[in-house]
Parts: C-alpha cells; sequence; structure tokens
C-alpha cells in the first residue's frame, strides 16, 4: 500500500522535474537573469514539494477517516472490549466469528485467556463501560473456574 503511494506521489512530481530540465536545455543564454531563473526554480519545486505532502496528508485523512482497515477485507476480527490491568498489561476481549477470546496483551506477549461462544448482550449498559467489561469479566472467569 505505502510502495503503491510512494509510485503515485514520484509519478506526479516527474513533470515538475521535467520542467526543470526542458527549461535547462532550452536556455540559450545563461548570463541572462540567473537569480530570477534560479529563484523561479526554486520557488517550482518548493511548490511541488507542498503538493505532494498535502497528497499525502489528504491520502491519510481519507483512509483514516472511512477506516481503511474494513475497505481492506479485515472485518472478521473486532474488538469487543478491553481493560488496562497495569500500565502496560491489558485484557482484551475480541470477537472472531461466532466465538469471543480473551487477550492477555503485554509488551512482546498475547496470550489467550478464555474462549466462549458469542454474547448475544451488549457490553455497553448504563454504566461506563470499562466498569461494566470489567464485572462482565469477573463474572465469566468466576463461572469458568468455579
Amino acid at each position: 500500500m505505502r510502495r503503491r503511494l510512494l509510485t503515485v506521489l514520484a509519478a506526479s512530481a516527474l513533470p515538475l522535474l521535467s520542467l526543470d530540465a526542458a527549461a535547462a536545455v532550452t536556455a540559450k543564454a545563461p548570463s541572462a537573469l540567473p537569480s530570477a531563473s534560479s529563484a523561479g526554480n526554486l520557488l517550482q519545486v518548493l511548490f511541488g514539494l507542498i503538493v505532494v505532502l498535502a497528497l499525502m496528508a489528504l491520502l491519510a485523512w481519507v483512509l483514516r477517516r472511512f477506516n481503511a482497515s474494513k475497505v481492506l477485507g479485515n472485518s472478521d476480527i473486532r474488538i469487543v472490549g478491553g481493560v488496562s490491568v497495569g500500565t502496560r498489561e491489558r485484557v482484551v476481549v475480541v470477537e472472531i466469528a461466532d466465538q469471543w477470546i480473551v487477550v492477555g496483551v503485554a509488551p512482546g506477549r498475547v496470550n489467550a485467556l478464555a474462549t466462549m461462544t458469542k454474547q448475544e448482550t451488549s457490553i455497553a449498559t448504563d454504566a461506563e463501560p470499562a466498569k461494566n467489561f470489567s464485572n462482565w469479566l469477573a463474572k465469566t472467569m468466576d463461572k469458568r473456574n468455579g
């Protein structure tokens, strides 16, 4: 994806570079206003750079706005909820097809803690979602262990 983006951006900058080369070939009198010519070339290069950077920013915004992962086909996996259990550790519920997997995530490690069938009730109700998730996770783990 990034290679295609860079290829498109490089191709859009080629006409600007070819204009510089054509101006250098057709220039017959190098002593006629060299400072104005170099200033014009500098402005043209800067304008091309600004256009390319603006196109990159626009493309990044569009991909983020329209959630590129859904467009690219990663819709089989969905994060249902999660809670922090430490400074860098989390417990996350991941939905894959009709199954939920409770996963422990730490720096450098991901461990499956439990698997269960997909629940029909939603986790988020009236209270804060993090509290509901932690209550739901505690009840589910008690059922599994008890």
